[in-house]
């Protein structure tokens, strides 16, 4: 089917006002679903409602599956501690029940530590955490997530196994088709890239077709977009 007869036959899922928003497993595997939208659908069904994209919708997917609410048990829990200050973190901190989390204090640790005016966090060390969480691995510390995130920076070929096979990855479908469609060579005929680019999305993510990019899509939708051209 082509995913503009796709569109037509399009059935949106839409969220009822102080009801159970009901959705088959078909339905729930063949929707986009942002974080909020998942969270809502965990609270309604009396599901975890703390944890990532993809944990949020696992969570779903095994209720809608047949799994009683009861059973399903959260990968890891909120923290309880309050986050910790810059000047309280050192290489020793856990990771753990420590109150360590990434925020800004975080990041002006890190910063001192690299001598660098301007740090981000890596998707290694967010990935490093989450599985430390999920594992209840109390034992590691703030200087072994650095060493095995710079072990990760230093091996590509490991690096990319690392972030690929994790679920989360998968997750990003919005992100990973703003950056494919602002590449492509269909863009540069667009003044608001963005714009366009949520034009296009918002008919990929009710659709049943594959949630990214494709040159089709400037065609099959062009009379909807032609107000952004150049």
């Amino acid at each position: 089917m082509s995913l503009l007869n796709d569109i037509n036959t399009l059935k949106i899922i839409k969220f009822g006002v102080g009801t159970v928003t009901k959705i088959t497993l078909n339905d729930f595997k063949e929707s986009y679903f942002y974080k909020n939208e998942l969270i809502r659908l965990c609270r309604e069904y009396h599901l975890p409602v703390y944890g990532t994209k993809a944990e949020l919708s696992h969570y779903v997917y095994l209720y809608l599956s047949g799994v009683p609410a009861g059973k399903i048990k959260a990968y890891r829990t909120s923290p309880t501690k309050p986050s910790l200050k810059a000047d309280e973190i050192t290489l020793k901190t856990k990771l753990v029940g420590s109150g360590f989390t990434f925020n800004n204090e975080a990041r002006k640790f890190f910063a001192d530590y690299f001598n660098s005016d301007h740090f981000s966090f890596k998707k290694e060390m967010a990935v490093i955490k989450r599985q430390a969480e999920t594992n209840n691995d109390t034992n590691m510390t703030v200087g072994d997530l650095i060493k095995q995130s710079q072990e990760l920076q230093n091996d590509s070929t490991q690096r990319l196994r690392v972030l690929t096979k994790t679920s989360e990855e998968a997750t990003y479908q919005w992100n990973n088709f703003v950056k494919d469609f602002c590449h492509s060579s269909e863009s540069y005929y667009f003044n608001d890239k963005l714009k366009v680019a949520a034009l296009l999305w918002k008919h990929v993510k009710h659709s049943k077709q594959p949630k990214r990019y494709s040159h089709d899509l400037v065609k099959i939708f062009s009379e909807e977009i032609s107000q952004f051209r150049k």
